[in-house]
């Protein structure tokens, strides 16, 4: 479904999250507090747990466009919106945005995170000198990039500079703090000449020292018809044709698209890289899917990697095979590290744009 231009998504859409949650308010007085109440419990009342999801988004929803609109009017009316003390300023109002939907995921849904390993690299200190860096992730399940991002915010304390789905833009506090803040909206399936490579080449060129610009190289969630539809990608392009048979053997993760990564990397040419693995959101793709498996029973576990910049390839035939060695890296780290009883990724169904 294409995005609507920005003067509609502003005028109709950003109304709309607030309309919701007045209504909720007043149509449900006594729904909130027995919500609230049953936040904790488990599987037979999870309708009442996902009701307060529900009602936390639209509150955070709601507080953020507010919130998002007076930082314009503070601003000048957006005169002095990129200066770095509004920067600033929105980089809080994503980190407290996301660190709200986490939490009620983790009290409410029974996510936990474990973190196998974290490069002290990517910590933030005010005291020391940082290096800008370039966050290569996995691809799979709902909501896997707003955890990332909520780390990389409110655990690394880095400013997010993120590549996603232009549908994303659906959601009024994302549409309006991501194209206020570093982000490129594209196409989950960008036709040729559509220009997103040197769209994600211009965002890393304008990282600041203590920013992450975040990517994902398989372009989208990890299902058993998008994998199917790669490899038949992959085997009629002519430059990428020799990682086919390496493509092959990926069972958990999708081929890596080299392209945006690669810009990136030459437009930050002194950029250290992240590379990021999880497991435990896998087929929780679409909405039922989500019912059936809250809450879950099992961890969110993640693994990141700190690649300095001297380790990396120069060249770019040899930075593509350096990706793929990533990418099977992070596929046996998968089959390794997914806990017993876990939802299988491989579903045939297509998931929903919610996934991104």
């Amino acid at each position: 479904m294409s995005v609507p231009p920005l003067p509609v998504r502003r005028v109709l859409l950003t109304p709309i999250i607030p309309a919701l949650l007045v209504l909720l308010l007043l149509t449900f007085p006594l729904f909130v507090p027995g919500a609230f109440a049953t936040r904790y419990l488990p599987g037979r009342l999870r309708a009442l747990s996902l009701s307060w999801l529900l009602f936390t988004w639209l509150f955070r929803e709601t507080w953020a466009v507010l919130l998002l609109f007076i930082l314009w009017v503070c601003s000048g009316f957006g005169h002095w919106m990129h200066t770095g003390f509004f920067q600033d300023q929105h980089t809080r109002l994503a980190g407290w945005y996301l660190w709200g939907i986490v939490g009620v995921c983790q009290r409410s849904l029974g996510l936990r995170i474990v973190v196998e390993q974290s490069p002290g690299a990517l910590v933030v200190e005010p005291s020391l000198p940082t290096r800008r860096m370039v966050v290569c992730s996995r691809h799979a399940g709902a909501g896997d990039s707003f955890l990332l991002m909520h780390m990389l915010i409110n655990t690394f304390g880095r400013t997010p500079a993120i590549v996603l789905k232009d549908t994303m833009q659906w959601l009024p506090s994302i549409d309006i703090l991501l194209n206020r803040l570093d982000a490129a909206f594209i196409s989950p399936n960008p036709p040729p000449g559509a220009g997103v490579v040197d769209q994600i080449g211009r965002l890393a060129q304008g990282l600041h020292d203590d920013a992450a610009l975040v990517i994902f190289p398989e372009g989208g969630n990890f299902t058993a018809r998008r994998r199917t539809r790669a490899l038949e990608k992959l085997a009629s392009d002519d430059s990428l044709r020799p990682f086919l048979a390496r493509a092959e053997e990926l069972t958990t993760v999708l081929p890596p698209r080299p392209g945006g990564l690669l810009a990136a990397l030459d437009h930050a040419p002194d950029a250290d890289v992240v590379v990021v693995a999880h497991t435990g959101l896998e087929g929780y793709s679409t909405v039922p899917d989500i019912l059936a498996g809250l809450p879950m029973g099992h961890s969110v576990r993640m693994a990141w990697w700190h690649v300095p910049r001297d380790e990396i390839p120069l060249d770019r035939d040899e930075r593509t095979d350096w990706l793929y060695e990533w990418w099977e890296r992070i596929d046996t780290w998968v089959q390794d590290h997914r806990e017993p009883g876990m939802p299988e990724p491989f579903d045939e169904r297509e998931p929903s744009a919610a996934g991104a």
